[in-house]
């Protein structure tokens, strides 16, 4: 992402200190690193704990894994400001008390690479989950675990939870990098030029297009059962790299398969401004479904 924005980003959430007259919440970040053999290093992650994370030792919280987009880190949250965000949110009792873990995806886009180099999708979904649950108080079970994403980490998110509905019951997504038709690859168009540049060399070089489609959270959603998870998306209508007609795309599959979901296109592009200005959304989304999962007691399966 464009660093030079966070600054505007940071202007944003300077309205967080007006409530200084209020006792402030009391969440805390964790950054630190876990092992991983299939990717053959350390993967670095840093998580939000809830205010009442430790003061009450025998809770346990839902898990919101937050994943980042292109060119940012497992900081995201904290060096852009949307953890002080979070906070406020916390303070004015306007979201649910979860862990938000955001791991370091490098330009992976979550998944196994096309040449079998980066298996980040088998270190997620074998190792990361299962460490985070040993190392923090989560819940068991679906309900009580979901996952987002910004751009790059909103193609990780909803491939991720397309591909393992069973593991996640809400899924939420910023300008995910949904890309209706690959680009081609002569082409002289801006917007194709810079979404091949976007898409590395993780999908082949050139893309390959049976393994695209293997991975595309659009085509994916054509036949994926998606029962009970929790669907949420939005995106700039005008996104800089076109993610809006891939949204859009998405938005049609899944409506033509009457599987429920929330999904907005509002005025903006593919920005921190714009990210900042409706990650609340999406974070009251996964805690609407936490707290209901609660509130109906359900940790299984």
């Amino acid at each position: 992402m464009n660093r030079v924005v966070l600054a505007s980003l940071a202007a944003l959430f300077t309205a967080s200190i007006a409530f200084a007259d209020r006792m402030p919440a009391t969440g805390r970040s964790d950054c630190l690193s876990v092992p991983s053999k299939i990717l053959g290093h350390p993967v670095a992650y840093c998580v939000l704990l809830p205010p009442s994370y430790d003061a009450d030792k025998t809770r346990r919280y839902p898990v919101l894994y937050l994943l980042h987009g292109l060119g940012d880190n497992e900081q995201v949250l904290i060096h852009s400001g949307g953890f002080n965000l979070i906070q406020d949110l916390w303070d004015r009792h306007q979201l649910g008390e979860f862990l938000v873990v955001s791991p370091a995806g490098a330009g992976s886009f979550y998944i196994n690479s096309h040449d079998g180099h980066s298996r980040y999708e088998d270190f997620f979904i074998q190792d990361f989950l299962t460490l985070i649950q040993q190392r923090y108080r989560t819940l068991p079970g679906r309900a009580s675990r979901g996952i987002a994403g910004i751009s790059m980490g909103g193609y990780g998110a909803l491939h991720l939870a397309f591909r393992h509905a069973r593991i996640f019951g809400s899924v939420g997504a910023h300008s995910a990098a949904l890309i209706e038709k690959l680009p081609v690859m002569n082409s002289t168009d801006s917007r194709q030029l810079t979404r091949r540049q976007f898409l590395g060399n993780v999908f082949g070089a050139p893309v390959d297009p049976i393994f695209w489609k293997q991975n595309d959270p659009i085509a994916i959603a054509r036949s994926a059962n998606l029962a009970g998870l929790q669907i949420y998306f939005d995106c700039g209508s005008d996104d800089d790299y076109g993610f809006d007609a891939g949204a859009q795309a998405l938005d049609k599959v899944l409506t033509s398969r009457h599987i429920p979901h929330e999904f907005h296109l509002y005025p903006g592009g593919h920005s921190w401004i714009y990210f900042a200005e409706h990650l609340p959304a999406l974070l009251q989304f996964h805690s609407s479904v936490f707290t209901s999962a609660s509130a109906h007691g359900r940790a299984a399966p």
